[in-house]
């Protein structure tokens, strides 16, 4: 499979590149852990200044059911902003996917724990032809080995179990133990449980190219503030 450049992986090494640890704000609207994430606020708004204050791409979640998303906060997001979005949800058909097109999504996240293996294969497949760049999420060994033989641009560790909508105590221990078996070339990032500049470091002096954070951002009384306390330089270890 030939992997076609894309503008959000590409927009991550340009932040690396420049010597900066890539963050991802991930916008929901609530978590299964958490609860009600926005307090009243616009997602909308938090997205437009997180693009002003630096952020090279979003995240955005569609999940209607345990993370209150909808297809169309995406779509208002990538109206709003000029930043590539990156769809998070439980994709597992075709349909999704050109949704997911139509919706103005550059990249969507596929979940190597919740699909069969010739069914994340058709997937991947599918979103590169489409122009859409998978990020294929793991969070064990066994996830992580079963796609290593394949081309991948993007590729997420998932400090949480996603099985069990992240109600665990994760870590950026999961990164660290994981991070020597991810395919070589491809840019890999640290996902949940990262709240501080400390994590961050971590999931760096691993190996990771990028972090996701979500909760950390959108609980912070101020977004942007958090956001820039965690797009810290990157250091070749602690």
């Amino acid at each position: 499979m030939q992997i076609p450049g894309n503008n959000y992986s590409n927009a991550l090494w340009s932040k690396y590149n420049s010597g900066r640890i890539p963050v991802i704000p991930d916008l929901k609207l609530r978590s299964p852990r958490e609860g009600d994430l926005l307090q009243g606020r616009d997602p909308v708004e938090i997205a437009r200044v997180l693009a002003a204050a630096g952020a090279p791409v979003l995240s955005v979640v569609t999940e209607p059911v345990h993370f209150g998303g909808t297809p169309q906060l995406l779509h208002r997001i990538v109206q709003a902003t000029s930043l590539p979005v990156l769809r998070k949800d439980f994709i597992n058909n075709t349909e999704q996917l050109l949704e997911s097109l139509e919706l103005g999504a550059s990249a969507v996240l596929l979940i190597a724990s919740m699909l069969e293996k010739e069914q994340l294969l058709k997937l991947i497949e599918e979103a590169f032809q489409l122009g859409l760049e998978p990020l294929v999420e793991t969070h064990n060994r066994e996830e992580i080995d079963s796609i290593k033989e394949l081309q991948l641009s993007m590729i997420g560790i998932n400090n949480r179990d996603i099985v069990n909508l992240e109600m665990d105590d994760g870590s950026i221990q999961t990164t660290e133990e994981l991070m020597g078996l991810a395919s070589p070339g491809a840019l890999v990032i640290s996902e949940s449980s990262i709240s501080t500049p400390l994590d961050v470091e971590r999931a760096s002096a691993a190996g990771a190219h990028a972090v996701l954070v979500g909760t950390a951002i959108l609980q912070a009384r101020d977004p942007v503030e958090m956001y820039q306390c965690l797009s810290i330089s990157r250091r070749v270890s602690l």
